[in-house]
């Protein structure tokens, strides 16, 4: 038997995931959905299509994360293989079939990932956020669509539940099956993963990942990045560029405090100005970056500009925190909560 499960919060998008579910579930012989409703308050029923109903059970989750939900969702599972796909995905109208061509050439692997498709604006250049999108097409073992041998996510725990975001939980899994003794290999299936729209502001948001890049580096030190496959980060360059910014700051403060001789103020004016240049360079740069690729609308370069400057206090803060909260948990531990969740039919 094979085991879809889907955590979602209520998004239009789950309906057009479903709909496209619904006419190829009858090409797999086994085959059960669990819908894992992680939603925090009460609206209502999720509405499935006629055509699954008979294949879907509805789990409620407690609202902490798409970690537990996939967690409520697999244990609460018949089949060999799970079956994870994020609710803003689109499978491809084969998708069910080569799902199955997939999973009959693993052999002993511990998992199987689907490729995923970032469709970008034809007519332009995409913006940050849908660049930001697109590299899930490059992402390693992403749960956008992924499946696991059940006994493989047994052996492991499943997801650590530390892990409260859409971010690195996927990574942080596939490693320790990978230490386990699990191969994982890429199928031929795929998905659509379309960008969702969002505020300008989006980027600032996403800083809070910062959080669990702490718990991942107390987790597997230095070499963590490396170790979940993981592209290299500009945490660097951001301390760099927010410590400047602090340094300048505090120089002017100090120096407009009253009682200075008048070779401290000039101390703290060239100390000052060094580091205001500093951060004004880091800043550049980082902006550079981030428009020269883009479309370089007027509205798309000013929210450029403005989260630039703030992106590197910010990414900092998160590091701070995730550390703060991290440094008395032992290396290499899980987290995982007891199953719990009413289901629904």
């Amino acid at each position: 038997m094979i085991s879809v499960v889907v955590p979602t919060l209520g998004r239009p998008s789950l309906a057009t995931l479903l709909n496209a579910l619904a006419g190829q579930f009858h090409e797999l012989p086994e085959v059960e959905l669990l819908l894992v409703d992680d939603r925090r308050d009460d609206t209502g029923e999720l509405a499935v299509p006629g055509a699954l109903a008979a294949y879907t059970k509805v789990l409620t989750g407690r609202g902490a994360g798409p970690a537990a939900a996939r967690n409520l969702g697999w244990r609460a599972a018949r089949g060999e293989w799970v079956v994870f796909l994020d609710d803003d995905v689109v499978p491809a109208p084969d998708w069910a079939r080569r799902l199955r061509a997939d999973l009959a050439a693993a052999g002993g692997t511990g998992g199987v990932q689907g490729a995923v498709d970032v469709p970008l604006p034809a007519h332009r250049r995409p913006t940050d956020w849908e660049r930001g999108t697109a590299g899930l097409a490059e992402g390693r073992w992403i749960t956008a669509d992924m499946a696991y041998r059940r006994t493989a996510l047994a052996a492991v725990g499943g997801f650590d539940e530390r892990f409260p975001r859409a971010y690195r939980e996927d990574a942080e899994l596939a490693h320790r099956v990978r230490r386990a003794g699990w191969n994982l290999t890429r199928g031929r299936r795929r998905v659509t993963h379309p960008v969702r729209p969002e505020s300008r502001w989006v980027s600032l948001r996403t800083q809070r990942g910062n959080a669990d890049d702490a718990l991942l580096r107390r987790l597997y030190g230095p070499a963590w990045r490396a170790d979940l496959d993981l592209p290299p980060g500009r945490r660097p360059r951001h301390v760099a560029v927010a410590a400047a910014g602090a340094a300048a700051l505090t120089a002017a403060t100090l120096r407009a405090a009253p009682l200075r001789s008048s070779r401290a103020r000039r101390a703290l004016g060239v100390a000052g100005g060094l580091a205001a240049l500093a951060w004004a360079a880091g800043t550049a740069e980082f902006t550079r970056t981030r428009v020269a690729p883009g479309p370089r609308t007027a509205d798309e370069v000013a929210t450029m500009l403005v989260t630039s400057a703030l992106i590197p206090p910010l990414a900092v803060v998160h590091w701070v925190r995730g550390w703060w909260h991290a440094r008395a948990v032992p290396a290499g531990s899980v987290v995982t909560a007891p199953a719990a969740g009413a289901e629904r039919c």
